[in-house]
C-alpha cells in the first residue's frame, strides 16, 4: 500500500471507520473513497456492485455493520443478522469482482465461544456456543471470517479478517439504551454529576471482565497490517485457517472497576450500585494479541488517558 493507492473505508462515520479515516489522512494517504448511507445502501447488492465497478479501489477497509450492546443485540436480533450478513457479502464479493488487492475485514471478540479459554486466541474460533446475548451479530462475524477464508483459497485473495476487542474513543454511540457499556458508563456518571444523584445505577453484577482499546489504537492496528508484506502476513493465508488476527491490549478489568475508573475521570462523587436482575454477558472475554504483538504492533493509549480523551469528546457532542 503507498501513499497513492486507492483506499474505500466503509462505514466511514462510525467510530471504527471514522478512525480509520483519521489514521490514514494522518499517515499522508491521500486517495480515501468514502460514501454516506445516503450515496450508498450497501444492503443493495446492485448499487454496491455499480460502486465498485466505477470506483476500482484498490484496498478496502470493512467497518461498516450494524452494532450495539446487550440491550440492542436482544431486541433487534433479526436486523442485527441480516443487516451484517448482507453488507459483508456485498462488499467482499464486489470486492473479488473488481480486483481489489487486500481487504479487512472488522469483526468483534464475541466471534469466540461464551467459555473459551482466556485469554482467547484465534484458534478458538468455531470450538464451542456463543454467548446467546449476540449470537446473531456473532454468527455473522463468523460467516465474514469464512467469506474472506473462502476467497482466499478458491481465487488467489488476500483477505484478512481483524477482531478488535471493546473499543471507544472519538464518534462513540453515547445512548443510554444502545451504547457500549463504557460509553454508556460515561454519560451516565457525567447526567449524574450534573443533576446531583446521590447513585449511578450499573447494569448487572460488576463482577464480568472486559478489555477496551481506544479506537484510535485500533485504527493504527489496521493500517499496520494492510502495510506489511505478503511474506510478513504469509502465516495468515493458508489452506487450514482464517486469515484471522486478534486487535488488543492484553488486559482487562471488571465491570465494577471500569464504573470507579469512568466515576473518577468524569468527577462523579456519588455511589456506585449494581442491577443484578439486568444480564451481565460473558464472564470474560481477554483477547490473546501474540500474533499481532508477534508483527511488530502494541497499543499505545492507556485506558485511563483513553476514557478522558473520550469524556472531552462527549463533552463537544452535548
Amino acid at each position: 500500500m503507498n501513499l497513492n493507492s486507492k483506499i474505500y473505508i466503509a462505514g466511514h462515520r462510525g467510530l471504527v471507520g471514522s478512525a480509520l479515516v483519521r489514521r490514514l489522512q494522518a499517515k499522508g494517504y491521500h486517495n480515501l473513497v468514502v460514501r454516506t448511507h445516503a450515496e450508498l445502501e450497501l444492503r443493495d447488492q446492485a448499487a454496491v456492485a455499480r460502486f465498485f465497478a466505477e470506483e476500482k479501489p484498490d484496498y478496502v477497509l470493512l467497518a461498516a455493520a450494524r452494532v450495539g450492546g446487550i440491550y440492542a443485540n436482544n431486541t433487534y436480533p433479526a436486523e442485527f443478522i441480516h443487516d451484517n450478513l448482507v453488507i459483508q457479502s456485498n462488499i467482499i464479493h464486489s470486492a473479488w469482482q473488481n480486483h481489489v488487492q487486500r481487504l479487512l475485514f472488522l469483526g468483534s471478540s464475541c466471534i469466540y465461544p461464551k467459555d473459551a479459554p482466556q485469554p482467547m486466541n484465534e484458534d478458538c474460533l468455531l470450538t464451542g456456543p456463543l454467548e446467546q446475548t449476540n449470537r446473531p451479530y456473532a454468527l455473522a462475524k463468523i460467516a465474514g471470517i469464512e467469506m474472506c477464508h473462502s476467497y482466499n483459497r478458491q481465487y488467489g485473495t488476500k483477505y484478512m479478517a481483524a477482531m478488535p476487542t471493546n473499543l471507544y474513543g472519538p464518534n462513540d454511540n453515547y445512548d443510554l439504551n444502545n451504547s457500549h457499556v463504557l460509553p454508556a458508563l460515561i454519560r451516565k456518571m457525567h447526567e449524574a454529576k450534573i443533576s446531583g444523584a446521590k447513585e449511578v445505577v450499573v447494569w448487572g453484577t460488576g463482577t464480568p471482565k472486559r478489555e477496551f482499546l481506544y479506537s484510535e489504537d485500533m485504527a493504527d492496528a489496521c493500517i499496520y497490517l494492510l502495510e506489511q508484506s505478503e511474506a510478513t502476513l504469509s502465516s495468515l493465508f493458508t489452506e487450514e485457517k482464517p486469515p484471522l488476527v486478534n486487535i488488543g491490549c492484553g488486559e482487562d478489568l471488571s465491570i465494577r472497576e471500569l464504573a470507579e475508573l469512568v466515576a473518577e475521570v468524569v468527577g462523579y462523587p456519588g455511589q456506585l450500585s449494581f442491577d443484578t436482575s439486568k444480564p451481565d454477558g460473558t464472564m470474560r472475554k481477554l483477547m490473546d494479541v501474540s500474533r499481532i504483538n508477534a508483527l511488530g504492533w502494541k497499543r499505545k493509549v492507556e485506558l485511563r488517558e483513553g476514557v478522558a480523551l473520550s469524556y472531552q469528546d462527549m463533552l463537544s457532542k452535548l
